[in-house]
């Protein structure tokens, strides 16, 4: 029995392969269609066909002529690419060589591609190769089967794109940044340019308007791409100014919210594009192309005009397109709307930080100061770290610096409370160690506040450090304390830099640990450098970078506004991971001509005394003009100290901006200020100082009290 041709009776298609002509594949000895197997070879769904070693075809069936659109006689002989130009056929037969030479199977090879049956539109096929071998082992040829997986790729695609518009637009909370995350997301995948439009207030972080919008509204181009350079939509470039025309399709799609789909773009249903100005010269760089206008609206709110546009080569948008448009951009527009609100929180928190801060850091007589302010970049803005300069009584000028835990609009509304609790316990006049104790109380309180407000512990105030100063000119010395604060540095007038040893003290919050404070004596023109531990952060070891801020501040003799800037250029190279506060003070030094002081007895008589020296002395400096008003204040202070006082007194005039009185005494009992009754025959001393001086106060030293007023001789007295 010839076992080749019991197989081919048995196998039609093995027979077919015996009667192949291997060279020329006419497909003669092919009689697959009168037997069963070839009834249902050539009737399946399934796009079939079958190729020779060399890669022409010498089979198809009719679901496959069908699919490519290309008739069985104009494929029999003849190779892919002869057939079907658009797909990519080279790619296609390496995977049928490689199926020919190892003979293992291909399945689900996935490729897209254009074909006869439907030119204007990318289909995706799923093809899958096997060998074909004869009885005897021999490779007759290669085998394929496709279908057509258009809707499945297209629903992959849409969603893969819809999660890249969510992702790229979910990582930003800046406005600009989200409009261009959802522009380039869609070019070229959707389309090949796409415009995002906002309101301009919406980009100002303010609420939409309630209600339908008035027409001409004013539009802001946020995102901008186009996928080459010569496809241009010239209404305006990213930042610049969009207005859509009266009754245009752009208006009416921002306006009532309906979407506006025009497959094709021609110039009679483009006319509206050339009534915007800067649109009219540049109209024919769009030519003939497909337009979609969606509305950028979350909460019932518009937002804005999203634009896509599409070659005409690449076939025009269809409805499922807009209907994907529509769908990215709401994804997009939820994150927009949150961006707005977070604009607009931004807003007031950076309007609150600078209205906490000082405005502009007011050089004193007795110090020349300058200060920098940098936010932390992962901050956006808004910190909580602080400075000040808080004039004090005697002349003396109080520099304060502190951080407080954490960033945002919390932080700075903690820094705002802290300063002001500073402000207030320094016009106490309180020693540094004394008002740290003092504003560690005050933190403690608003902590547990904070604590019995909030759900979570963790959106509390966590804590603060501080570095309290107070330098006076008359004597030259620094009386300092800190709160767990980096030291500040003090640079001698010879440019030698040190940083000056306090004892560290606990940071604010903790409560129940004590401050200490240290004295120093300052020559004059040195420079102290106040400063939070944002500046030396950037250093894993804190010491490197107190040495590199050592080696910046080095530089003796450079205006304050230099040095500030040359600091912060040495110690960061880029947006700072915290944020950094920086404050120099030159000091200055009272002379001999600016100030006199006399020891008095304890006796009623003295007062004439005082008030004889205080007019000589002002003659002296030029000022007996003032002599009626300071002769006064001079004598009611000596006669208060010499009634309610026991021990020596001492006589201070000052002579700075303003002219300054204090009389020490030994006894630590407040004045009080009080409305004297008309029978009583004392009590208005204080009273009438208080209407002639600008102001006036106590403050306690270790061994009694000093009162001072201070006359502005620029004002004249209220009488």
């Amino acid at each position: 029995m010839d076992t080749s041709d019991g197989s081919a009776r048995n196998d039609p298609l093995a027979a077919s392969f015996n009667d192949l002509g291997t060279e020329s594949g006419t497909g003669q000895g092919w009689e697959m269609d009168r037997s069963l197997v070839g009834q249902f070879l050539a009737r399946s769904p399934v796009g079939m066909a079958v190729m020779t070693p060399e890669l022409r075809y010498i089979w198809i069936n009719d679901a496959l002529e069908r699919l490519g659109g290309v008739s069985r006689e104009d494929r029999l002989g003849k190779r892919l690419g002869d057939v079907l130009p658009k797909l990519d056929a080279e790619e296609i037969e390496a995977t049928m060589r490689r199926v020919l030479e190892t003979g293992e199977p291909a399945v689900d090879i996935e490729y897209r591609g254009r074909t006869q049956a439907d030119p204007e539109r990318e289909h995706a096929y799923s093809t899958s190769f096997f060998r074909l071998d004869d009885t005897l082992g021999r490779v007759r040829g290669v085998c394929y089967m496709v279908i057509d997986v258009t809707d499945r790729w297209r629903a992959g695609s849409r969603l893969a794109l819809l999660n890249e518009v969510g992702a790229r637009t979910g990582k930003s909370l800046n406005l600009m940044h989200i409009a261009q995350g959802l522009a380039e997301s869609c070019v070229p995948d959707l389309a090949d340019f796409v415009a995002v439009d906002l309101l301009d207030p919406v980009l100002l972080g303010e609420a939409p308007r309630p209600g339908p919008l008035p027409s001409t509204q004013q539009l802001r181009r946020a995102g901008l791409r186009s996928a080459t350079s010569d496809l241009r939509e010239p209404i305006a470039e990213t930042g610049q100014s969009v207005v859509f025309p009266p009754s245009s399709p752009g208006e009416r799609c921002l306006l009532d919210g309906s979407s506006y789909l025009r497959p094709v773009l021609d110039d009679e249903a483009g006319g509206w594009l050339a009534a915007e100005p800067h649109r009219a010269e540049d109209n024919q760089g769009l030519g003939r192309c497909s337009l979609m206008l969606v509305r950028v609206g979350a909460r019932g709110n518009a937002l804005g005009v999203a634009t896509f546009i599409r070659r005409e080569s690449r076939g025009p948008f269809e409805q499922a397109d807009l209907l994907l448009a529509e769908d990215l951009v709401a994804r997009a527009a939820v994150n927009i709307d949150n961006a707005r609100q977070f604009t607009r929180e931004h807003n007031t928190a950076l309007a609150l930080q600078r209205f906490l801060l000082p405005q502009r850091v007011t050089t004193q007589s007795s110090l020349e100061v300058e200060s920098r302010y940098l936010p932390a970049e992962a901050s956006d803005g808004v910190g909580g770290d602080w400075f000040d300069v808080i004039r004090l009584s005697g002349a003396r000028v109080a520099l304060v610096v502190g951080d407080v835990v954490g960033h945002g609009i919390r932080a700075a509304a903690s820094m705002g409370r802290l300063r002001t609790a500073v402000r207030t316990l320094a016009d106490l006049d309180l020693p540094p160690e004394e008002l740290l104790a003092h504003l560690d109380d005050q933190l403690l309180g608003l902590i547990g506040e904070d604590v019995a407000h909030h759900e979570s512990p963790a959106s509390a105030v966590l804590g603060a450090t501080c570095l309290y100063a107070v330098y006076d000119p008359a004597s030259r010395r620094c009386s300092m304390a800190r709160a767990g604060h980096p030291p500040p540095a003090l640079v001698s007038p010879d440019g030698s830099v040190a940083f000056l040893d306090l004892p560290p003290g606990p940071p604010l919050g903790l409560g129940g640990l004590p401050f200490e404070s240290a004295d120093f004596e300052v020559a004059e023109g040195s420079v102290l450098a106040l400063y939070t531990n944002g500046l030396i952060a950037r250093e894993r070891d804190v010491e490197v970078g107190m040495s590199r801020l050592g080696t910046a501040l080095a530089s003796p003799g450079t205006p304050l506004d230099e040095l500030c800037a040359s600091v912060l250029t040495h110690m960061l190279n880029g947006p700072p991971d915290d944020d950094v506060a920086l404050l120099l003070a030159r000091t200055h030094a009272l002379g001999s001509d600016q100030v006199a002081s006399w020891d008095l007895p304890s006796d009623p008589a003295v007062v004439a005394e005082a008030r004889a020296r205080t007019l000589r002395c002002l003659d002296a400096w030029g000022l007996g003009e003032l002599g009626f008003t300071m002769e006064l204040i001079v004598s009611e202070l000596v006669t208060n100290a010499i009634r309610y006082a026991s021990g020596p007194i001492r006589l201070r005039l000052i002579r700075q901006d303003v002219l300054i009185c204090e009389v020490f005494d030994t006894s630590n009992t407040s004045p009080r200020l009080r409305h004297a009754r008309t029978t009583d025959e004392g009590g208005r001393g204080l009273f009438l100082v208080a209407q002639l001086a600008k102001r006036w106060g106590t403050r306690y030293t270790a061994e009694g009290k000093i009162i001072w007023a201070e006359h502005d001789p620029s004002e004249a007295p209220v009488m």
